[in-house]
C-alpha cells in the first residue's frame, strides 16, 4: 500500500465492457479508485448513483472514477448497465488491486467472521502520487466529500 505522497502501483484489470484499464494510463488527471464489497448490493449501489450522478463534476475538475471490486466482468457489466454508470468497473478476483490499496481485512456479518473488502477510496493526484484516502467508508456524502478533495480548477 502506497503512503500518501508516493507513487501508487501499476495495476491492470479487465472491466465490465472488456477492456484493460491500466492505472498509469490515467496519469494528467485527478483519479479516484474506490473499492466496494459487491454489485447490486444496497450500498454498494447508492456509493456507485452517488459517483455517477457527481460524474459530471469530477470531470470538471478533471477527475476519473474507478469502481473496483472482486465481481466477475458479467457482474460488473450487468450492475454498471442497470445503473448507468458512466465510468469503468474493474474485476479483481485474484485481489490484485484490493492487496495493492490493503482493503481485505477480517469483518463481522450477521455475527459471522469473514474476510472482506472494506469499503474504501483512494484519490491519486495527476502525478500518480497518493493524494487522499477514505477507509471504513459510510455511502451518505462519501462520493461529494471525495469531490470536495480534489482543487476546483
Amino acid at each position: 500500500m502506497p503512503d500518501l505522497g508516493k507513487k501508487v502501483p501499476k495495476l491492470q484489470g479487465v472491466t465490465g465492457d472488456g477492456s484493460t484499464l491500466k492505472l498509469d494510463s490515467l496519469k494528467g488527471q485527478w483519479v479516484v479508485v474506490y473499492f466496494y464489497p459487491k454489485d447490486s448490493t444496497p450500498g454498494c449501489t447508492n456509493e456507485a448513483k452517488d459517483f455517477r450522478d457527481l460524474y459530471p463534476k469530477f470531470k470538471k475538475r478533471h477527475a476519473e472514477i474507478i469502481g473496483v471490486s472482486r465481481d466477475s466482468v458479467k457482474s460488473h457489466a450487468n450492475f454498471a448497465s442497470k445503473q448507468e454508470l458512466p465510468f469503468p468497473l474493474v474485476s479483481d478476483p485474484d485481489e490484485t488491486w484490493c492487496s495493492a490499496f490493503d482493503v481485505i481485512h477480517e469483518k463481522v456479518l450477521y455475527g459471522k467472521r469473514h474476510m472482506g473488502v472494506v469499503r474504501s477510496t483512494f484519490l491519486i493526484d495527476p502525478d500518480g502520487k497518493l493524494a487522499a484516502e477514505w477507509r471504513g467508508v459510510k455511502v451518505p456524502g462519501h462520493a461529494q466529500a471525495v469531490l470536495d478533495a480534489i482543487p476546483a480548477r
